[in-house]
């Protein structure tokens, strides 16, 4: 249940409704907003709970949650949630984010050179794998700390928030000293473990669609992260494994609309792995944008036909700067007047 608080509700009389809950074995959770607090409740709530804590003052109403997944929701929060990668908005009306970089960190010649072609098309923050979970174990797997002393060397000399992916809960705190964003990879959507320790820190957090998840349960990998006090999720739609094989994966544009209207959490999208194929990259992203998405997750590499990670779904300089070009005529095309956000 949402319990909606009084616009005039006293401190002292959201304590009481809070500790009131706690007596029914229910975990509450206060959500102040603008204009009122609400207070989201979290396990089995009887019709005697719900009745006990309607009458309490200060109380507007008790409002039952159907979704099974509750601070995603919009039935919780209805108003747009807006995460900054850095000092980057994403969501809610903000300039489209487009993240950018190369698969893996593999050198730091190419980082720091795919950083500065990033920043000069306009990209608002710089991806890259300092650890890359991959099928194969005898394929590049990222330079590991190293990795990540290369990217805090692109953010010091381009001035681009870093996203990178974090694999294990034990790599959390080391990963989160570094980046701005800690991603979340598809094979690690409902690695609970690691949900549960990136959902301890304030870093935000890019949790993206697992190979073969469905809407709900994407929602739900978030509810882990958002029931441990980070509200900071980013969720990215990045294609789901079907029975086509002309296509790395089948990008799933119709997720991107449902999910805004189901949650208030911004959406990216990630044609790069959700087509496989960099000349896919760029329509299926001008049909995200058009879909809805708030920003762009797509790999650039200075000479993809070399990189050691993807290369065969990387954009060189010359396209990403073309998608770039593209993308506000699009949005302004489906009524969208927000521009490419730009460092």
């Amino acid at each position: 249940m949402l319990v909606v608080m009084k616009r005039d509700a006293t401190k002292e009389e959201i304590e009481a409704v809070v500790e009131r809950i706690k007596e029914f074995g229910i975990t509450p959770i206060p959500l102040p907003g603008a204009e009122r607090t609400a207070i989201g409740t979290f396990g089995t709530t009887s019709r005697e709970a719900a009745e006990a804590v309607e009458s309490l003052p200060g109380v507007s109403e008790v409002v039952p949650v159907s979704r099974p997944f509750k601070l995603a929701s919009r039935e919780v929060i209805a108003s747009d949630t807006v995460v900054r990668i850095g000092d980057v908005p994403v969501g809610h009306g903000h300039p489209l984010a487009v993240v950018a970089g190369p698969c893996a960190v593999e050198s730091r010649e190419v980082t720091l050179e795919t950083a500065r072609g990033v920043r000069a098309a306009g990209g608002a923050a710089l991806r890259g794998g300092a650890f890359k979970p991959r099928t194969s174990p005898y394929t590049f797997r990222g330079m590991g700390e190293e990795g990540l002393e290369i990217l805090a060397e692109a953010r010091a000399v381009t001035g681009l928030p870093i996203v990178t992916e974090v694999l294990a809960p034990e790599d959390v705190d080391a990963v989160a000293r570094v980046a701005d964003c800690l991603q979340i990879g598809a094979r690690n959507m409902q690695n609970f473990s690691l949900l549960d320790a990136v959902g301890e820190q304030t870093k935000p957090v890019l949790l993206k669609r697992g190979m073969s998840a469905t809407v709900e349960e994407l929602l739900l990998s978030a509810e882990y992260v958002l029931a441990r006090g980070n509200r900071n999720v980013i969720l990215c739609e990045r294609g789901i494994r079907t029975f086509e094989r002309y296509t790395r994966n089948t990008f799933d544009v119709n997720a991107i609309p449902l999910l805004k209207r189901l949650t208030h959490l911004p959406v990216l999208a990630d044609p790069s792995h959700g087509t496989g194929k960099w000349y896919l990259v760029a329509p299926v992203a001008l049909a995200a944008v058009a879909a809805g998405a708030d920003g762009l997750l797509i790999e650039v590499h200075p000479s993809p036909d070399h990189a050691l990670s993807d290369g065969f779904q990387s954009l060189n300089f010359d396209n990403f700067r073309a998608l770039m070009s593209a993308v506000p005529h699009v949005a302004r095309a489906v009524g969208r007047t927000e521009q490419v956000a730009a460092r």
